[in-house]
């Protein structure tokens, strides 16, 4: 046991997080464990950076969706309008959901092909060889296995949030892109809400000086929908409550790994995590069965933890801290808060700047955000309000990704982020199962980050890609 202790819980704590195949009931004791093989870092060396890799020029996107459940519609509707696409195909489970949707298009240049009523007919889709994009709004328990598939049959990727379940998972995505030089792209729209673009310009532009600690969250009360029997699918969501961490940790992630530059200036070190009791979510699932059967699956279920709060630490200092609540009569907030040696800004309650001991005044901030309201938002930012999609960020981040691939640009998103932003999950799961000890978090660029460049938040030539509403 002579070994340094954050050497001990980085490679114990690996047999939790799906690296092989195996839970923590299979070890008896913390020798055993001292045994497991660090899995935590690469299993192979890096083929190629994909971080500011610029695909080739796509005249036309073609595109295939894969899932219609909650989100994947509007996807299809949003993306239906962007020149430059075509939906040559859609795939669900359930036929009449691929029917509804075809049904919806307006646009009569979009007469997509319809897959569904077999758990394995998204392969036949992907194995078309008239597809550039594959888009993936599935179950989470099939973003991995779907965005290898695609970029193996080689196709770009775009896959909703998160990602990836287990390390195991964020690495097969890592070495599939670098070896396929597929764009593996998660859909974190977060990262193109307005507030969130023009305080990553305000970053760029030095406002806050040194950002030395920022926070984001996930606090969002689900627990009706988690439990209405029409929301998801099988109940998947809800089942996902089984787990005690940071379960969804890439809303307030994502926008503030931007703004420090991690992957490009800056890595995740270690982590901790912990969660509360729940006090709900078991609780919501007794009440349901006293009534209905269908509930008795849930009722003796232990689900995670009603708040779960992660630190992290970064190679150059810095500090992060996520939280993830869905289950809490609380207000929707995602932090957005940044700490710089110059300046504060936060989202939630309000939009509020300050580069003082106080506040500025509305008027002030408003100056500002003007001062900063980067191109993306002046370029699309009002046609997006109309389309929709969460305020209109849903349509900035698919515009941004057609325009991209249609100009032959690097994307803001690549697949170390997808990788990096997803790892937060499992990891927080095993430093809650070890009273919140520290864990090492992987760095997926394998040492590439202390040179990629910063991502370019400008269309840098791009822009041309126009929209039909």
């Amino acid at each position: 046991m002579n070994k340094n202790r954050r050497d001990f819980l980085r490679t114990a704590g690996i047999s939790g997080l799906g690296l092989f195949g195996t839970s923590f009931s299979n070890f008896s004791s913390a020798e055993e464990l001292l045994n497991v093989p660090n899995k935590i870092q690469s299993p192979f060396n890096q083929k190629f950076n994909m971080s500011g890799y610029a695909a080739p020029k796509l005249d036309k996107v073609r595109v295939g969706f894969i899932g219609l459940g909650m989100r994947g519609p509007s996807a299809v509707s949003r993306m239906s309008k962007i020149e430059g696409v075509d939906i040559v195909a859609l795939c669900d489970l359930k036929e009449e959901k691929v029917k509804k949707v075809i049904a919806s298009l307006e646009s009569e240049r979009h007469q997509p092909l319809q897959y569904a009523g077999t758990p394995d007919i998204w392969k036949d889709l992907v194995d078309r060889d008239d597809l550039d994009l594959i888009y993936i709004a599935t179950p989470w328990e099939w973003h991995t296995p779907m965005a290898v598939y695609a970029m193996k049959s080689g196709k770009h990727v775009a896959v909703e949030v998160p990602a990836a379940k287990t390390i195991e998972e964020c690495w097969q995505l890592v070495e599939t892109s670098e070896r396929t030089k597929k764009h593996c792209m998660m859909l974190e729209n977060c990262c193109y809400d307005f507030f969130e673009l023009i305080t990553l310009s305000m970053a760029r532009d030095g406002f806050f000086g040194e950002i030395l600690h920022a926070e984001g969250a996930y606090i969002h009360d689900l627990l009706d929908l988690n439990f209405s029997k029409e929301a998801y699918q099988d109940m998947w969501r809800l089942k996902e409550n089984f787990r005690d961490g940071n379960l969804y940790p890439t809303h307030g992630l994502g926008p503030i790994a931007q703004l420090m530059n991690i992957n490009r200036g800056d890595q995740f070190d270690y982590l901790s995590s912990l969660s509360s009791a729940d006090f709900h979510m078991g609780n919501k699932a007794k009440e349901l069965a006293n009534s209905d059967v269908f509930y008795d699956f849930f009722k003796n279920k232990d689900f995670g933890g009603n708040m779960n709060t992660t630190l992290i630490r970064t190679k150059q200092g810095k500090s992060l801290m996520l939280q993830h609540d869905v289950s809490s009569p609380r207000p929707y907030s995602r932090l957005h808060a940044i700490s710089g040696t110059k300046a504060y800004a936060q989202k939630y309650p309000k939009e509020r700047i300050s580069n003082g001991h106080s506040w500025l005044t509305e008027k002030e901030v408003e100056a500002l955000k003007e001062k900063y309201t980067p191109q993306i938002i002046k370029k699309v930012g009002e046609l997006a309000q109309k389309i929709g999609g969460h305020g209109g960020m849903d349509f900035m981040m698919e515009w941004r990704l057609i325009d991209c691939l249609r100009n032959g640009l690097p994307l803001d998103q690549d697949v170390y982020d997808a990788a990096l932003w997803s790892c937060i999950s499992p990891l927080s799961e095993w430093s809650v199962l070890n009273r919140s000890n520290s864990i090492d978090i992987p760095d997926f660029t394998q040492g590439a980050w202390e040179t990629n460049k910063p991502i370019d938040i400008t269309l840098n030539g791009g822009g041309t890609t126009s929209v039909k509403i």
